[in-house]
């Protein structure tokens, strides 16, 4: 519903400034809708009245709404003029880093010891890996594959550069499936990536911009990563409870206390008076909230649904933009398989990550993101810098799987495998751990987030754990602060090798 509420205008462009003075009026604009002031639904001035403000010639700002209109800033309606139709994201788009600036500045921040070591010795065959987050490669679907791989064959006759927003016939089955995830989209509002991961660096390197402030829950798999840390942003640490991430610890973190007493915009408010070069206008105290709300990665906790709409509305009432990734939304194995927080977003406030590497096949490297056309356009630009595209061959095998049903034949066998993995796990916890420990009973996915009730030295743990056959993940390479935990997994090994596995960590401990 466009609103009647007067739009504020005091400012002209400085002519004095090497700037043009059309960037100058779209930085102002984009400023004063990030901030709030300039709120989603409210109509412009005519374009006479806007030159008359601005003090400007109307053919300058026909060419600014133009490049309003191209980000999806705004938009015209036949007989309503033109309203601001923004989502926080588009207003990322202005000004966006160039990717090969990181690159050209050393891009990529070495991980940590622990780290590398795990990733060293995850290929070591003697090793029982029980952290580790990926499906046993035993519960691959071999005849499945076989049927695919085969009809591959006989179909593809080349295999050349794919689009770089992917092949079409993915494109299509993604947005398909996306409707299991209460996520209604078109092709066009999906790309395909290499794996959710390279989504996330896509994103860090042409949306956000150096100095940005990144929310996730403490713990968190992003942790434990360097991506956003390798593009200049912060981190920073919210505390999560039974039911997911704590909104009003997020409101407090943005210094606007809880989200019963309101919350403060996280973007600065646009200047009265003059106004600095764009990308510091409309982009200095960015914040992006980064958030894993299905078979949370490593906690294994599902956030409910009250605190994915509150959460939700917490970022429409702050402005920060969500990045939801759902690389373990089909693997809920207990109870209904909740909603994303996109389905809730009707403001474009959420982009969505998901994968085929937890449910089927690492090895594909195949995620995707669903965005704005915008977002998917802009970030398309930057997949092409960085690889031309995906595999085809991994393209067309995972849409071959989506659309024949397979896909959803296989989801089922592999929810009933972990389901009995998970309890076998559980009850060899309880028989070892009890009175000593305690965990959570996750509804899906891979993990049980293990806390000693006494202090344990989980550093020298893991060292010993490695001389002992066993593969740790230890519980602060995911947090803000040392912690006294163990991310355990069941989904690669099977229960006996589980319970051989902690008998060895117990007699550790």
């Amino acid at each position: 519903m466009t609103r009647s509420t007067p739009l504020d205008i005091n400012w002209e462009p400085d002519r004095s400034s090497g700037e043009p003075i059309t960037e100058q009026i779209v930085g102002f604009m984009c400023a004063r809708i990030s901030s709030g002031d300039w709120p989603i639904g409210s109509r412009l001035p005519s374009q006479r009245v806007l030159a008359e403000r601005f003090g400007v010639n109307r053919s300058t700002i026909i060419a600014a709404i133009g490049e309003l209109a191209d980000y999806g800033i705004v938009e015209g309606r036949h007989g309503a003029g033109t309203r601001i139709a923004s989502n926080t994201w588009s207003l990322m788009l202005p000004g966006a880093p160039d990717w090969a600036d990181y690159v050209s500045s050393g891009f990529f921040k070495a991980n940590n010891d622990t780290i590398q070591t795990i990733n060293r010795l995850e290929f070591d065959r003697s090793k029982t890996r029980l952290g580790t987050g990926e499906l046993d490669p035993r519960l691959f679907p071999r005849d499945m594959w076989r049927r695919v791989a085969g009809e591959a064959a006989a179909e593809i006759s080349s295999l050349g550069y794919p689009p770089p927003e992917g092949l079409d016939v993915l494109r299509e089955a993604i947005a398909a499936h996306m409707e299991a995830w209460g996520i209604s989209c078109t092709p066009g509002q999906v790309l395909v990536s290499s794996g959710a991961l390279q989504a996330l660096q896509m994103i860090s390197v042409s949306l956000l911009s150096a100095g940005s402030t990144v929310y996730a829950e403490a713990p968190s798999y992003i942790k434990s990563l360097q991506v956003f840390q390798s593009a200049g942003m912060k981190l920073a640490g919210v505390p999560m409870d039974e039911h997911g991430l704590d909104v009003d610890a997020l409101g407090k973190l943005m210094g606007g206390g809880s989200q019963s007493e309101g919350m403060t915009a996280a973007v600065p408010s646009a200047p009265q008076t003059s106004l600095p070069p764009r990308a510091k206008a409309t982009r200095e105290n960015d914040a992006v909230l980064y958030t894993i709300p299905t078979n949370h990665n490593p906690t294994g906790v599902t956030m409910s649904e009250p605190r994915r709409r509150a959460l939700i509305a917490s970022c429409v009432a702050n402005r920060l933009p969500i990045i939801e990734d759902c690389a373990y939304q089909d693997l809920i194995f207990d109870g209904d398989t909740p909603h994303t927080l996109k389905s809730f977003d009707e403001t474009g406030m959420v982009i969505t990550l998901g994968s085929a590497s937890k449910a089927l096949a690492p090895g594909l490297r195949i995620g995707w993101i669903v965005a704005d056309e915008r977002i998917v356009q802009r970030l398309a630009d930057v997949k092409m810098q960085m690889d031309y595209g995906a595999s085809t061959l991994s393209q067309w095998v995972f849409a071959r799987f989506l659309s024949s049903g397979l896909y959803d034949e296989y989801m089922v066998s592999l929810r009933m495998q972990l389901r009995r993995r998970r309890d076998a796990a559980l009850e060899t916890l309880e028989r070892l751990f009890a009175g000593r420990a305690h965990w959570n009973v996750p509804r899906g996915g891979f993990y049980v987030w293990l806390t000693f009730d006494e202090p344990v030295r989980t550093g020298r743990l893991f060292q010993r754990a490695i001389e002992h056959g066993v593969l740790l993940n230890p519980g602060d390479i995911y947090d803000f602060e040392g912690d006294n935990s163990l991310r355990l997994s069941y989904s690669y090994t099977t229960p006996e090798e589980f319970a051989a596995a902690a008998e060895t960590l117990t007699s550790l401990v």
